[in-house]
């Protein structure tokens, strides 16, 4: 990596952090952060998060069972503006991998407060869009991210077993 190469961030323990300018184009007449560049900013941040754990999109497209990605849910919650010039972290946590799906938690931030929130559900598809669990390779570069699992509560009884017969839609 050379000083002119763009940065991809780096990690704060399982948050990836990308700083983010806030330049013109991305404003509408009144100065303030176009709804849909908030978006984009996300989507680097996602970018940047994989390509730093060796799972970029050139990666994934070159594998020996080429997939990428398509987004199937986004919420997002907006809670104060960005204006131009604003020097902005995209912060982005993967939260779990959970066969085709990864689920992931991002934040917009400037001086550490959160100016807008998303709650992303992306799916792995093959080249032709069909949906694929997630490769082994991606699995492995992204579980030291991910969250961990709760421990179970010791004083939690132990679920039932369910006989092949009982269908799980008879419970109560």
């Amino acid at each position: 990596m050379t000083l002119d190469d763009p940065t991809a961030g780096r990690f704060e323990g399982r948050h990836h952090l990308l700083p983010v300018r806030v330049y013109y184009e991305d404003t509408d007449f009144t100065g303030l952060v176009y709804h849909a560049n908030y978006v984009r900013y996300f989507e680097r941040g996602r970018s940047d998060f994989l390509r730093l754990t060796s799972s970029g999109h050139s990666e994934l497209l070159n594998a020996e069972e080429p997939m990428a990605f398509v987004v199937a849910e986004l919420n997002l919650k907006y809670l104060k503006p960005a204006r131009i010039d604003d020097a902005l972290v995209v912060r982005t946590t993967y939260d779990a991998i959970k066969g085709p799906r990864l689920l992931i938690s991002q934040t917009i931030e400037r001086g550490g407060e959160v100016l807008c929130r998303a709650e992303v559900t992306a799916v792995c598809i093959h080249l032709d869009g069909r949906p694929r669990r997630a490769p082994r390779s991606l699995i492995d570069s992204v579980s030291p991210w991910l969250a961990p699992a709760p421990a179970a509560d010791p004083a939690a009884p132990a679920p039932a077993a369910l006989s092949p017969e009982l269908n799980p839609r008879d419970l109560p």
